[in-house]
């Protein structure tokens, strides 16, 4: 607040009266007392109502600071060969979503997807509910962004969890992506059955995060007789301070040095499912792995500086390696085979060692900042939403997550939660839906 709000703007005598410097005259003897008594009544009556209608009358909206209160970011189109979500550039907020698919039988659960696709489709496009999905008794919307749904850059990636396919109800337990597996803890995880795994993920992006909890509860609504929600988790993306790829809780730009899989052909080798080894179904799906990493936030800030870099291997001001000079630079390890600058065991140089052996075990990054306030022994319950997509689960994330197995960074992170799922191919049309060709 400053002194040109509204509220602030007090004429002199406003001022006087309600500091009480009007009550007392400059000049008003004891004798004056009695002739004057017939004005004080008639000021205490003006005064009082005009008190009155000061606390009466409203102030100015509580409306948070925005340049331009309409801005919302463009529309992602729905359709295609993959889905939306993966490659699009991340947006500031999101939601984490996992679900206990509830129908018992194949046929419901065609007819649940077809719904999640319709409901996700509108989301993705936006508008006024079509009469389909608002034929309800309830009020059709949540009314939570007004008459009309923006799209705000609305993305929903859903994916399928190994315990979907292992429901015999469902008969198709002989078309599972061949990597696909409940997630099992490395030696330094405390993972948290509560939230981990679920038959279904919804992965919900946008530019607000009041657009993701929208979505969330029109899915929520629309599919209620047929999945349960399991766990959830709200993620967002820092600005970039000052420049370049934005920081995570540790202080760290997240999200450097991620394969070019925006290349058709890294793509094909990193990325995306397809060949002889894979069901046909799932071609243009692809793995991903949802990490819960919770970051011991008063452990770390107790560290030094010197420490925090040679542990991750980074300058933490602007992301250069330690032996380079930009975020962009690639570490030369072969002019420093002892680690003398790099030690041997930083986190980049144990994730990607860069050699020809485990250049095919690269993983395409896109993480989110947690904040869920305080944990049951009073510590801050912040963290990163780690996702890694990748084309074969052991080849690529279970490689590298066993090469980090001991890092001196175990000791200021706890994964709790997350799970593989098998990220669905896209929804080609208006006539398609989630996973058709499964079913087909």
């Amino acid at each position: 607040m400053t002194d040109s709000d509204p509220q602030y703007q007090l004429d002199r005598r406003t001022f006087l009266r309600r500091s009480g410097i009007a009550t007392v005259g400059a000049t008003v003897g004891v004798g004056a007392l009695g002739a004057t008594a017939a004005w004080s009544e008639t000021k205490k009556q003006k005064t009082a109502g005009s008190l009155s209608q000061e606390l009466n009358a409203d102030g100015p909206p509580a409306s948070p600071v925005r340049t331009d209160p309409d801005a919302t970011l463009p529309a992602v189109p729905f359709h295609g060969s993959w889905q939306a979500g993966i490659l699009t550039a991340a947006p500031p907020a999101a939601a984490f979503a996992s679900f206990d698919v509830t129908v018992q039988k194949r046929s419901e659960l065609v007819d649940l997807l077809k719904e999640l696709t319709a409901v996700c489709r509108f989301l993705a496009t936006g508008g006024v509910l079509p009469d389909r999905l608002a034929s309800s008794a309830p009020p059709p919307d949540s009314g939570t962004l007004g008459p009309v749904v923006p799209a705000d850059g609305l993305t929903v990636t859903v994916g399928f969890g190994s315990s979907l396919f292992d429901n015999r109800a469902f008969g198709i337990a002989q078309h599972k992506p061949v990597h696909l597996k409940p997630m099992t803890p490395f030696p330094n995880d405390s993972l948290d059955p509560s939230q981990t795994g679920g038959d279904l993920h919804i992965q919900i992006c946008a530019g607000s995060q009041d657009t993701v909890i929208h979505a969330t509860r029109l899915i929520a609504k629309h599919t209620r007789g047929g999945m349960q929600l399991n766990w959830r988790l709200d993620g967002f993306k820092a600005p970039s301070r000052p420049t370049g790829a934005p920081r995570n809780h540790f202080g760290f730009n997240d999200g450097i040095a991620n394969p070019n899989v925006w290349q058709d052909d890294v793509a094909s080798r990193l990325l995306w499912v397809g060949g002889a080894n894979e069901p046909a179904w799932a071609t243009g799906g692809t793995y991903r792995a949802v990490r819960i990493i919770k970051q011991l936030i008063e452990f770390w800030d107790r560290v030094s500086i010197n420490e925090q870099q040679t542990m991750i291997g980074r300058y933490r001001s602007n992301g250069a390696p330690l032996d380079g000079t930009k975020p962009d630079d690639i570490p030369n390890y072969a002019a420093d085979p002892a680690g003398h600058v790099i030690p041997l065991d930083a986190h980049i140089r144990l994730a990607n060692p860069r050699t020809a052996e485990t250049d095919e075990s690269r993983i395409y990054r896109r993480g989110y900042n947690y904040n869920r306030g305080v944990d049951l022994n009073g510590n801050l319950d912040m963290g990163l939403i780690f996702n890694a997509f990748c084309q074969n689960l052991d080849r690529q994330f279970i490689a590298t997550q066993t090469r980090l197995i001991g890092e001196p960074m175990v000791d200021y992170i706890q994964p709790v939660g997350g799970g593989y799922f098998f990220d669905l191919p896209g929804v080609r049309d208006k006539t398609d839906w989630y996973a058709s060709t499964l079913f087909s």
